[in-house]
This record gives structure tokens, sequence and C-alpha cells, in this order.
């Protein structure tokens, strides 16, 4: 007769099932961009449509000096989904990134903006998400993996768009 496993194992199989759902995307860059001036493009959801090619739309619903909060919706490669986001945020240092609604069973994330100079900052991005539904993870999971993957470039991208190469930005 096969050995029952007890229900510490059972457990933790399920634990380590769920770790492996769960993705995780660290980036960083230096920059030659003062924090505010990055964290001024990060926190305008508003404009991702212009600069991010999965974004078909970005709606703010609440901004204040301690929160941002938008509706974002992905058009990306056939894979559509919106999303609701809450963000605190402590202008030009940090802003975190929580999921009030979506298809996410967990979306969480930060950026960390350090100045290094008048006209330099690091950045810092972590991004830690698991679709709700398996039948999501599979048509989505790629998609969203490849736009997590590249956030903070598009980011840096926008603002050479905007600040010009290497030129002082602030706010």
């Amino acid at each position: 007769m096969p050995e029952v496993p007890s229900a510490a194992t059972a457990v933790e199989g399920l634990a380590l099932m769920g770790a492996r759902d769960v993705h995780e995307v660290r980036k960083t860059a230096l920059v030659p961009y003062p924090a505010e001036g990055i964290f001024d493009l990060i926190e305008a959801a508003e404009h991702y449509p212009a600069f991010l090619p999965w974004c078909a739309g970005a709606t703010v619903l609440a901004r204040d000096e301690g929160v941002v909060s938008a509706r974002i919706a992905v058009d990306y490669h056939g894979v559509r989904f919106n999303f609701v986001t809450r963000n605190p945020k402590r202008r030009p240092e940090f802003m975190a990134v929580h999921l009030e609604q979506g298809p996410f069973r967990h979306f969480e994330g930060e950026w960390h903006l350090r100045q290094l100079a008048a006209d330099a900052c690091k950045i810092e991005f972590c991004l830690r998400y698991e679709f709700r539904s398996a039948v999501m993870a599979r048509l989505a999971g790629p998609v969203f993996g490849s736009i997590a993957d590249a956030l903070v470039d598009a980011f840096v991208g926008r603002a050479e768009q905007v600040y010009g190469t290497g030129a002082a930005a602030g706010g």
C-alpha cells in the first residue's frame, strides 16, 4: 500500500507549486536624469499609451500627494486585459504598485529612485506577479513577462524623448 503523505508534506507541496507560479522581475539602471524627472514619468500613467506599445489605454482614477490609482488596458500580441492599481508614493524616491482589480492572484511591485548627482539617479524596479487562472497564465504569461522585463528600458527611453539625451530633468 503506498504511503499517504502527511498534512505537512501536502501543504509544503502546495506552497512549492504556488511559488513556481509567482514570477519576479528585478531591474536596475543608472540614468543621466534626476530622480524627480524619472519619478514624474513613472507616476504619469495617463501618458503610458504614448510610449508603451502594449498599453491600449490608461486612466488615472485618483491622484494626490500620497497615492495614485490608475486603470491600465493591455492589448499586445492578441492578449487583452485590464487591471487597476493603487500606488502609494513618496516623490521622488518611491512608488509601490498594488493590484486592486485584474486577472492576477498576486501583483505587487516597487520603484525605488536614488539620486546620485544633480543629473543622475539609480532606478530599481521589482515586480512579483501571478495570474489568477492557469488559462490566463498560459495565454498572457509570456506576453506579460516580456512587458515587465522591458519596463525599465521603456521609461529610460521615454526620459530620452522628453528630457533629451543626458539633459537635466526636474520638477
